[in-house]
């Protein structure tokens, strides 16, 4: 199968989050469907809560009434999701289901993608592209998580801090 797998929101039910996840799991394993419906999840935190009685820690559903589905949208699939007891419907305009963008995802933290960047605080770096391509700078600030860098370019004499995306610089090999 071509398609590659996207994350979408069901509504559900106040309350029915984790049966709609456990059927909607169950119904695609008993359908032999587990290629279309892959993972099924339900955004918790963790909350400290202080109480007359103490401190306690409890998990809680980031979006209630919500569960995010990583699946391949098909017609069969659509069915399936749609017909779970609890599942009201796909989040989306019109009755059609609406993938989240890569940037929700990370967001929600639904996935997380592992960010290796070949220099550090210090190194001497070039920067490849953008306005700037072709300048020479120091790593000031290093911020992987928001894909973001602050070098310290010399500009006319002077020094100047520029915020750039991760892969607008490489490290200057010696």
């Amino acid at each position: 199968m071509a398609e590659e797998a996207r994350w979408y929101v069901v509504h559900t039910y106040s309350g029915y989050e984790n049966a709609v996840a456990a059927a909607v799991m169950k119904a695609a394993e008993n359908r032999r469907m587990t290629d279309l419906i892959k993972e099924v999840r339900i955004p918790m935190e963790t909350v400290t809560e202080y109480t007359d009685a103490g401190e306690k820690t409890v998990e809680r559903k980031v979006f209630p009434g919500y569960v995010l589905i990583k699946m391949i949208l098909t017609d069969e699939s659509w069915h399936l999701v749609h017909n779970i007891r609890g599942a009201t419907g796909f989040v989306g305009s019109d009755g059609k289901a609406v993938p989240l963008t890569e940037q929700e995802i990370y967001a929600l933290g639904v996935e997380r993608r592992e960010i290796r960047v070949g220099y550090e605080l210090g190194d001497e770096v070039k920067v490849i592209d953008g306005p700037l391509a072709g300048f020479m700078g120091i790593v000031d600030e290093l911020e992987p998580e928001k894909d973001r860098v602050r070098v310290v370019v010399s500009m006319f004499g002077r020094e100047t801090p520029v915020d750039l995306e991760l892969d607008q610089v490489e490290v200057i090999k010696d």
